[in-house]
């Protein structure tokens, strides 16, 4: 779908309006819209279009370019963005920080480290963080309790592979048809990334460097040992659904449904997991293998916005830019509970903590960001990701081991990540 629906809260199509292409639930666009109407109080003469996201936003965004009508701001995904500073569409923000050396200084006091940093490729900072929406564990109070387990709240004290798959085990139920009625855990994420987390856990990341890598390190055996031990929770251990197991039913709803007593996912998946007056729900960190550690480790999974190379309005946008990445912009961001928000103060503001009241483990998601590693961010992405799914998904079917990922597989994917 190339065509993309204005939202019915965006300002009319003045021509001399900022326009403001994003990917969102609505539930999450109104959150923007807010954002907008707050932005609008101070800046009455700045007038904003929004452009919601279809499925592929980066060919969305490259064909709006390549027409003459890219939008002046644009939502910047960690995997996506470098293709598109590489091709010149956005603009490098350092121009406009050095501009502003007060703001600069602030921005970057109140920032982690890990989520700005994900925006600098080829020495240029091509986009500000808005949200943090890295991996983490939810769990199922009652099935914990039930099974006398408590597991960590802590990214510096985590539990370590061998724990993790012992509180599988007892969440575990088969019949005695031997079908499983209850899975100790299942992954709402995109599994190939997940094993990946888990071999960054076993002391190794997956790219060397993560921004603008030049090798992968799918044949270091510490990442092969982590990339395995998430596999065989399904094809070995048996405490995870295979791919066959989850073709009528997907991990959110086994969560859900009291069949999965662990499950891998982010923030995204917050607003429709809690609320349940039948399911009580917590947080828990990832954990960590025998060469990894000594605190655990997640994506950084981070999006940003940035303003297109050739806007007519570039201070406009800036503005904008400004105000939704900075204090004000992100406190409503932080009090909206469907965002996990970029800068320091908001995370730790009341207002976030108001909105995630049913959680016990906060910090699971306050000190996320900072134990947060960044996945690989290359202009390649696209070549590099579908390659890896292919030989990852036979190592998470059974059909291979993690080991096959190294040689000439792994120099396939070092090739790709070769400058052109």
């Amino acid at each position: 779908m190339l065509a993309a629906p204005m939202l019915a809260g965006g300002c009319g199509a003045d021509d001399d309006a900022l326009t403001f292409f994003f990917g969102a639930r609505p539930q999450e666009a109104r959150v923007r819209l807010r954002i907008i109407r707050e932005f609008q109080k101070t800046h009455p003469d700045i007038k904003i279009r929004t452009i919601v996201s279809g499925p592929d936003s980066l060919q969305q965004m490259l064909t709006y370019c390549a027409g003459g009508k890219c939008p002046d701001i644009l939502m910047a995904w960690e995997l996506l963005y470098a293709s598109l500073a590489e091709r010149g569409v956005l603009l490098d923000l350092n121009s406009l920080l050095d501009r502003d050396p007060e703001y600069a200084v602030a921005l970057r006091r109140d920032s982690y480290p890990t989520l700005y940093d994900t925006f600098s490729y080829g020495g240029g900072q091509y986009a500000l963080p808005e949200q943090w929406s890295g991996v983490f564990l939810y769990y199922n109070r009652h099935l914990f309790a039930d099974a006398g387990l408590t597991p960590p709240a802590d990214w510096s004290r985590p539990w370590t592979f061998a724990e993790f798959l012992d509180a599988t085990r007892a969440l575990t139920r088969r019949e005695p048809s031997g079908r499983t009625s209850r899975w100790g855990f299942t992954d709402a994420w995109v599994p190939y990334y997940s094993a990946a987390c888990f071999g960054m856990n076993n002391g190794m990341e997956w790219f060397t460097p993560s921004v603008g890598p030049t090798r992968t390190n799918l044949g270091d055996p510490r990442f092969a040992e982590g990339f395995q031990f998430y596999a065989d929770l399904a094809v070995r251990h048996h405490v995870a659904p295979r791919v066959a197991d989850q073709q009528s039913v997907s991990a959110q709803d086994l969560f859900l449904r009291g069949k999965a007593g662990l499950m891998m996912g982010g923030h995204w998946l917050y607003s429709e997991i809690t609320g349940k007056d039948d399911l009580e729900v917590d947080l828990t960190v990832l954990p960590v293998g025998p060469r990894g550690g000594p605190g655990a480790v997640t994506d950084v999974g981070c999006t940003g916005l940035a303003i297109a190379a050739d806007s007519p309005r570039i201070e406009q946008a800036w503005e904008f830019v400004k105000f939704a990445t900075g204090p004000v912009g992100q406190a409503i961001t932080a009090a909206s509970g469907l965002f996990a928000p970029a800068l320091k103060s908001a995370m730790g503001s009341t207002g976030f903590a108001d909105a995630h009241r049913e959680i016990r483990n906060l910090e699971v998601l306050t000190d996320g960001p900072a134990h947060s590693r960044p996945l690989p961010i290359t202009p390649a992405w696209g070549k590099v990701s579908a390659l890896l799914e292919r030989g990852a998904n036979r190592v998470l079917r059974g059909a291979a081991p993690a080991t096959s990922l190294n040689g000439p597989f792994a120099a396939d994917i070092n090739a790709l990540l070769e400058p052109t």
